[in-house]
């Protein structure tokens, strides 16, 4: 039996590769909106229209449309940003954005508050800038992350040349983004095509990202496509390939759920683009076009047989992957402060809380992020753990880089609770349309209570990942918290704990739709038994799980295990 396809699948087809009446609604001086169906393909550009939630009611009362304004993310592979194009950004986000600038949990920026007259200048603006937003968003391969330092060894920088060049082959091909945002001249020669996604591309968003042990500093296994580098001798061999991450969920829905990508074979450097094409091409078959909720790689797998899967590939292919390599993470935070790369240059990590950029009173992280791309030699690479790496600096240059770095307080990490330099949070409100609780705007008010329980139990210097999403699609990859706080309603989260600290097993439910009062008071004897019971290097999830902590567990579907 054919499934009917979703409305989003007709719109696909429908849009001419992406044009839709984008341009039409973009001209349009009535509203500052545009229509529903031109939003769902502004997103393939990288925007989505939002409004401001905290005003919508008063908007209402004074009989006027939402405050609307458009988000804007940019595509850039590995979070690899030169200073021009940090000072560029920067511009756009203090001229036509809210004057801040947000780094994602997928190594880029997004903008926020950019009316609709402003949105086609902006982008015209970070095209001009030597990057782009095409396929930042959209049932497309998005940005391709990697390990946030590529300059630590050789092979570090072989590995992120990789994932430069992944992003670029499989962006979209369509020359939409140029009429209808630089101008460009009107496609009229032969029908247009998409070598690689076809005229509805794929059935849901597709990530990919590239690890380097030891660290799992991107979180390899919350990807469609995870890439695991094996280095020999100093040497990249390859990739170990990892399929069927992802984190998002739905609740009350238990045919919704995260899972992690599991690892299906080893692959050289030379088969790496042909492999990675093929399981695109696999997905953009197999995938569940009919409900969209099922339509990432993770449902393709479990409900068609990660073997199935695989023997689709090897047959595309015309060979098969060979047996996974062996590997081992021990970390999947960011490291802070110095550290010297293998040609003598240091690279700097800072902590931006949640990845917001902003000056707010001492901490004047966007002022000081500017004057350092004013003088910096280097490069700078985002991180996805939303946190800035000023790469790259001659040992010469450090005083300097320090010095600006301490005026404008963003040394904050020198002094800073574990769990603070650990903690990642989503936008949520009031501008993503999702949320269903804060999450940015809650962290500050709750890390300091939580810094309170830690401090009363001797706990201030024990890492400890924290995940707080507002809704539980996953944007923050909460279900990969040690700690997780996932949105049900305003002021109320389900508490998941138990992931553990190298990323590679899911945490679990504990408490459902709690407030913060009951959410401290889960936690205070959690952390008191953790102090009191744990073995030396025994990280907080771990000890949950071996001392039983939790309780009697739910059962668990197979398909959410690591």
């Amino acid at each position: 039996m054919t499934t009917a396809l979703t409305d989003f699948e007709r719109i696909k087809a429908a849009s001419r590769l992406l044009r839709g009446s984008i341009v039409d609604g973009l001209a349009d001086p009535l509203t500052g909106a545009i229509s529903d169906d031109d939003n769902k393909l502004l997103k393939f550009h990288g925007s989505y229209l939002q409004d401001h939630r905290d005003l919508r009611d008063e908007r209402r009362l004074q009989k006027l449309e939402p405050a609307y304004s458009f988000m804007l993310r940019a595509r850039l592979p590995g979070g690899v940003v030169t200073p021009a194009q940090w000072l560029e950004f920067d511009r756009l986000a203090r001229e036509y954005a809210n004057g801040t600038l947000r780094i994602t949990t997928r190594q880029t920026f997004q903008w926020h508050g950019i009316i609709k007259r402003q949105l086609k200048p902006t982008i015209a603006a970070i095209h001009h800038a030597l990057a782009t937003t095409i396929a930042a968003c959209g049932d497309v391969v998005r940005t391709v992350v990697s390990t946030a330092n590529p300059i630590e060894s050789p092979a570090h920088a072989i590995t992120y040349d990789w994932a430069a060049r992944l992003s670029r082959h499989l962006e979209p091909q369509t020359r939409a983004y140029h009429e209808i945002w630089l101008d460009g001249e009107k496609w009229t020669g032969e029908a247009e095509t998409e070598p690689l996604y076809g005229p509805t591309y794929l059935p849901r968003k597709f990530k990919i990202g590239l690890a380097i042990p030891p660290l799992n500093d991107i979180d390899v296994f919350a990807q469609d496509l995870g890439l695991i580098a094996i280095i020999e001798q100093g040497a990249l061999v390859g990739f170990n390939v990892a399929i069927g991450g992802g984190m998002g969920a739905s609740h009350g829905d238990p045919s919704t759920y995260p899972r992690l990508a599991s690892v299906i074979g080893f692959v050289t450097p030379e088969q790496l683009i042909a492999v990675t094409e093929g399981i695109v091409g696999v997905q953009r078959d197999w995938g569940n076009r009919g409900v969209r909720k099922h339509a990432r790689l993770k449902y393709t797998l479990d409900h068609r047989g990660l073997e199935a899967f695989k023997a689709e590939l090897e047959s595309r292919l015309g060979f098969a992957l060979q047996p996974a390599r062996a590997f081992a993470f021990e970390h999947n935070g960011d490291r802070y402060g110095w550290v010297e790369g293998h040609d003598g240059r240091w690279h700097l990590t800072l902590q931006i809380e949640s990845g917001r950029l902003a000056d707010v009173g001492e901490l004047r992280a966007l002022s000081g992020l500017r004057e350092l791309a004013k003088v910096h030699a280097g490069d700078f690479r985002l991180t996805c753990n939303q946190n800035v790496i000023v790469a790259n600096v001659a040992a010469a240059e450090r005083a300097c880089i320090d010095a600006i770095v301490a005026a404008h307080g963003l040394d904050g990490y020198r002094r800073q609770s574990a769990i603070r330099r650990h903690a990642v949070a989503c936008v949520a409100l009031p501008t993503c349309g999702l949320a269903m609780a804060e999450s940015e705007r809650y962290l500050p008010q709750l890390l300091p209570k939580l810094e309170s329980l830690l401090h009363r139990h001797g706990l201030s210097e024990a890492p400890i990942l924290l995940r707080l999403s507002g809704c539980p699609n996953g944007c923050s990859r909460p279900y990969l918290g040690e700690i997780a706080l996932v949105g049900r309603g305003p002021g109320r989260y389900d508490l998941r704990l138990a992931a553990d600290f190298r990323g590679q097993r899911l945490n679990q439910v504990y408490r459902e739709n709690i407030d913060e009062a009951a959410i401290l008071d889960a936690l205070d004897p959690l952390f008191a038994r953790y102090a009191a019971e744990r073995v030396a290097g025994e990280h907080f999830g771990d000890f949950l799980l071996r001392a039983g902590a939790l309780g009697e567990p739910r059962r668990i579907p197979l398909e959410l295990r690591a």
